[in-house]
């Protein structure tokens, strides 16, 4: 326990609201309880997804920790102390992972946004020694929602698809896995005009720009269309017969795979060759990291929809 703090700094919310009204900086908040499963990370970087903000809002509050709470899914650290059961990690490990097992059931009351936390060791894997913190901690929850899409629909070599929402945080993530660790015959994705590059660099075959194209229009259909953005309606007619369409956005479509992540460190582990050799890369908003000073602003820019890739915070301090 040596050097572990008993109180520390974290963004807690003691109400729902927007993010730029509720969201306050704790400078005394206990060092969560480690349990027999759980280590105990210092945390070096964060990132934030739509669900912090949506969780934020009261989106699940039926099923959410008791407030006040400090929000974040993604981590990357290292480990400072482990539970009596933890047989994957020691002290000194630096890690990385989606702390939240059920992303909308009782998620961590001390998330990421916390100078320390705690997660489960089957959340976690061991950071890739070629990436930095801040690219580590912009991986899990997007790359592992990306990666469960995939699996969900059977998606195999030789099969196309198309992304909607290519360059966002999981459609950056479902290009590069298609494309780079499937083996997909044919990738499109949709983007705003200025992002089509991007799209062509992560393995896009055929980048839209949705802002003069509509992709339901296409002549040769699609056997997946990965519906990252809540289009699932039009989705559906740009798949073949026979296709599958899976969305991350719910929408009441009986025939759509939907799922809501359970977090995996075994996913992380899995793809950690192909994030090593760097065929898939994370991919960072321009703007990121934020200092932790400015968690607030982060948020308010994640919540303009405009983000490309993730919006990291680092360091955490």
């Amino acid at each position: 326990m040596a050097g572990i703090p008993t109180h520390i700094k974290a963004w807690t919310y003691s109400e729902y609201g927007k993010s730029a009204d509720v969201l306050t900086f704790d400078t005394a908040v206990p060092v969560p309880e480690v349990k027999d499963d759980q280590v105990l990370i210092k945390v070096a970087a964060a990132s934030i997804n739509p669900i912090d903000y949506k969780r934020l809002e009261g989106f699940f509050q039926d099923t959410d920790s008791p407030l006040p709470t400090a929000p974040g899914y993604d981590v990357a650290g290292v480990v400072v102390k482990v539970g009596s059961h933890v047989k994957k990690f020691k002290v000194g490990d630096e890690v990385y992972g989606d702390i939240n097992g059920n992303a909308l059931v009782h998620p961590k009351v001390i998330g990421s946004l916390a100078e320390y936390t705690t997660a489960e060791e089957k959340l976690l894997s061991h950071k890739p020694q070629n990436l930095s913190f801040a690219e580590a901690a912009s991986l899990p929850l997007t790359i592992e929602t990306a990666y469960e899409g995939l699996e969900r629909a059977g998606f195999s070599a030789g099969k196309s698809i198309l992304v909607l929402g290519g360059a966002g945080g999981v459609g950056t993530h479902v290009i590069q896995l298609a494309k780079h660790v499937y083996g997909a015959s044919k990738v499109a994705a949709t983007s705003s005009t200025g992002k089509l590059e991007l799209l062509r660099k992560l393995g896009a075959d055929l980048p839209i720009d949705y802002t003069k194209d509509n992709f339901e229009d296409l002549p040769n259909k699609f056997d997946l269309v990965y519906d990252a953005v809540g289009q699932t309606e039009r989705a559906f007619k740009a798949v073949k017969e026979g296709g599958k369409v899976v969305t991350i956005v719910p929408g009441g479509f009986p025939n759509a795979i939907f799922f809501v992540l359970a977090s995996d460190g075994a996913i992380l582990d899995k793809l950690k060759p192909y994030l090593e050799s760097g065929k898939v890369k994370p991919i960072l908003d321009p703007k990121s990291p934020f200092p932790f000073s400015q968690t607030v602003e982060a948020f308010s820019y994640l919540e303009t929809g405009r983000v490309t890739g993730k919006v990291v915070i680092h360091p955490i301090q």
